[in-house]
């Protein structure tokens, strides 16, 4: 796994998922139809530099900073989530417990949970599993304090603001949301039984946001090429958008500017910009050299975007202003 640095902000993103993280190999097959692995070394272009090599002990699923950036957590195929230092990159926490090990699935998202002085919650980490499971780990002791079982493949979560409640999306149309204190669900979000009616998603969903600003209101994004806005307190979506195909963690609120990224996992209008209150496209943001199909998009800082996704594995750093590429990593 690679950490990269852009010289003016201590991290690339809070959140690059796997398709930048995987083997640094391609896949070749010989004329005998043998299967074998070429080694491939990333390059890196621009203001941007390769600060770490992280060497796992399995494929990389999912990773994430906290919010000062001294830990990266990283989850991994067989779901145990290791806990490196920021800095050094030195190994600090193995989080695993029974359940995971005997489940053996992958760990599918990691959300360290917001610090409020004196809530002792710093360092705190929200796992999610393909298994179902979503855990909720104390850092410092690898001590799981509580396990929700779903029963799904459940892909993403998202604690809002306050991190007084937290959201759950999978392989069906449900959005579950949960009291953080006493990790009860209090609130399924779903569609109308009536198919006439798109007023929540159709298939599964694999982003999920709340607004950094607004207690209650978050989106949701996944196959069925809808980013639908919801209110917490309401069973169904309250408005939506259509266009995006997402198939990642690729769905991002910017607070100051009230405005949406999404990364679609397709050749064309694949990074789009959108206006939060009223739904309307902004920008189709040029794509790069390769039209990578993204899995993961972001907002970096007030004036940029992070993106990665196939083809070239490429992790790209996008100048909010020119909408140009800045700076790019290919793995």
């Amino acid at each position: 796994m690679f950490a990269l640095e852009r010289s003016s902000v201590s991290s690339l993103s809070h959140s690059i998922h796997s398709n930048m993280t995987t083997p640094r190999s391609t896949r070749k097959t010989s004329g005998a139809g043998d299967v074998f692995f070429q080694q491939r070394e990333p390059s890196v272009d621009g203001n941007l530099k390769l600060s770490q090599v992280i060497e796992t002990s399995g494929d990389v699923m999912c990773c994430r900073y906290n919010e000062d950036s001294t830990l990266l957590a990283v989850g991994l195929a067989n779901g145990a989530v290791k806990i490196y230092s920021g800095d050094t990159g030195a190994l600090l926490y193995n989080l695993s417990d029974q359940e995971v090990v005997d489940s053996s699935l992958p760990c599918t998202s990691i959300h360290f949970r917001a610090y409020h002085g004196g809530d002792r919650s710093k360092n705190n980490v929200l796992v999610t599993y393909a298994s179902g499971m979503v855990k909720h780990w104390h850092t410092a002791s690898s001590t799981c304090l509580s396990t929700i079982h779903e029963t799904r493949q459940t892909l993403n979560a998202a604690f809002n603001t306050a991190a007084d409640q937290f959201i759950t999306c999978g392989e069906d149309d449900k959005i579950y949301i949960y009291d953080e204190s006493t990790r009860q669900r209090i609130m399924s979000c779903e569609p109308s039984p009536s198919m006439n009616v798109m007023d929540g998603h159709r298939c599964r969903v694999f982003a999920i946001q709340f607004h950094p600003q607004e207690a209650y209101q978050f989106i949701s994004g996944g196959w069925d090429d809808t980013i639908q806005f919801w209110d917490s307190r309401i069973q169904h979506s309250i408005r939506k958008l259509y266009g995006p195909h997402i198939c990642g963690d690729s769905l991002d609120i910017d607070a100051d500017h009230n405005h949406i990224v999404t990364g679609s996992w397709r050749k064309e209008g694949n990074l789009q910009i959108w206006d939060y209150s009223t739904g309307n496209l902004i920008k189709n943001v040029p794509q790069d050299f390769a039209s990578s199909l993204l899995y993961c998009s972001q907002w970096h800082g007030k004036d940029y975007i992070a993106v990665g996704g196939t083809e070239q594995n490429m992790a790209r750093i996008i100048d909010r202003g020119t909408l140009q590429t800045d700076r790019k990593s290919v793995v």
